[in-house]
């Protein structure tokens, strides 16, 4: 790999402290970090054959990128990674401690690697802290190609990054490592240190509590290691007495936790905002992810309001967003708004009911062509062999609407999958179908 420079370890011009002799081997966390493509778990989206990041390393030619996820999934590793596929200097600067002054010292560093026939990686950690004058200042200097940028955030890039920035970088999403992908890193630690085996339960909570992190996995496994002491197995009590509390606060893979998720849920779907405010205040306490709240707000808001009101879904989208801009504690009030409105809304699970129902239904059905009718032809042979023919355009029939007109494959009668409830919006929807209904019925089919 490439020269490393790490311009927030001390002050410029300072002197270089006196060699330490090291008294504690480097944290796990480090000492597994991979140092080659292969060995990164996780991120397949971005590292599997002929994926950005892999056609990167696979070419040599690194383009400038922010790379946007939670917290222990990779972004520093991929980081350096990119930096010494390519042989380059990889200048580290933190935007918690870096400022103009030393983005300056990182662009004449470049500039040295540049007379020296060789590039330079600027990786900047947690880059949403920097202002938008430290932002500006990478501008030339990425325009110009004296360096490669490649920014580190947690918080979405759309909100927190500069746009002129933003659009000179290529933004590569992170996603937190699946239970099988932190399953497989426990093991790539026990064999690394020689410790026993977990057992499954403990496993799992370990899993659990991780929440897609590998850092915090790899923490919280050397920890318990080290108090295990070549105890075989490592079982669930000796994970609550390394982990205490914490552990059993924070439990994703607890029954209280799921317990706690499915009492939201229905307190919500019961139309109850007392109850439903009580059980996220619950979460929220319990030390749950608030994304992880987000997400499955928008899900009751799909599952069961639905189109009784859709304002429900856009509420719960905005609580979300919401949330990423502030953060906690002050966007936990939007996500408590979102829950109090889905609460007292109407509920529909008509759609939910209706996707199960046409899902299975393929499933079982098989593969029927496309009808001809109904077909794209955009050439002049899809023309001559009858694609498209017949088709009727809606908008140019009477009320909008291809009366008699058949969208479903040939020899398949039309089938009913979606049935609204009489409450909400669903009432006009149930209306507005029975006309088309009887348009349907009361025409010959013209397709």
């Amino acid at each position: 790999m490439g020269s490393q420079d790490t311009l927030f370890d001390m002050p410029s011009g300072a002197p270089a402290p006196a060699p330490e002799v090291a008294t504690q081997p480097a944290p796990l966390a480090e000492r597994l970090r991979p140092r080659h493509l292969d060995e990164v778990i996780g991120q397949t989206h971005l590292l599997g054959p002929g994926k950005p990041l892999r056609v990167a390393f696979e070419s040599g030619r690194l383009h400038s990128m922010i790379l946007w996820g939670p917290p222990g999934v990779g972004k520093t590793t991929l980081a350096r990674l990119v930096a010494g596929a390519v042989q380059s200097r990889f200048i580290v600067l933190s935007a918690v401690l870096a400022g103009v002054k030393d983005i300056r010292e990182a662009v004449e560093l470049a500039r040295g690697a540049r007379q020296a026939g060789q590039g330079t990686v600027v990786f900047v950690d947690e880059v949403h802290r920097f202002n938008k004058a430290q932002q500006d200042a990478f501008l030339p200097h990425v325009e110009s190609g004296l360096f490669t940028f490649i920014g580190a955030t947690t918080e979405n890039p759309s909100f927190e990054v500069n746009s002129a920035l933003l659009s000179r970088a290529a933004v590569h999403v992170l996603k937190p490592l699946s239970a099988e992908e932190l399953a497989a890193l426990i093991e790539r630690a026990t064999v690394a240190t020689g410790s026993p085996e977990l057992s499954a339960p403990a496993r799992d909570r370990l899993v659990g509590y991780a929440d897609g992190d590998a850092r915090r996995l790899l923490n919280a496994y050397e920890t318990l290691i080290e108090l295990a002491q070549g105890q075989a197995p490592i079982d669930e009590a000796l994970l609550e007495q390394a982990l205490g509390e914490m552990l059993r606060r924070y439990d994703k893979g607890g029954e209280q936790f799921y317990d706690s998720i499915s009492a939201l849920h229905k307190a919500v779907r019961g139309s109850d905002p007392d109850a439903s405010l009580y059980w996220l205040a619950r979460m929220l306490d319990g030390g749950v992810d608030p994304r992880y709240v987000a997400r499955r707000v928008l899900r009751m808001a799909c599952e069961d309001i639905g189109l009784a009101d859709p304002r429900g879904l856009q509420l719960a989208t905005q609580a979300a967003e919401v949330y990423e801009r502030l953060g906690s504690p002050e966007g936990e009030l939007a996500l408590a708004q979102a829950v109090v409105y889905l609460a007292v809304a109407p509920k529909s699970n008509a759609v939910y009911k209706a996707w199960k129902a046409v899902q299975g239904f393929v499933k079982q059905d098989g593969t029927r062509p496309v009808p001809l009718h109904l077909r794209n032809a955009p050439t002049a042979l899809m023309k001559q062999l009858d694609y498209g023919k017949g088709y009727r355009y809606a908008h140019d029939e009477a009320g909008g609407v291809s009366a008699g007109q058949r969208y479903w494959p040939d020899g398949l009668d039309a089938q009913r999958f979606y049935d609204p409830v009489e409450r909400g919006l669903e009432i006009r929807i149930a209306q507005r179908l029975a006309e088309l209904r009887a348009l349907q019925e009361g025409s010959d089919d013209k397709g």
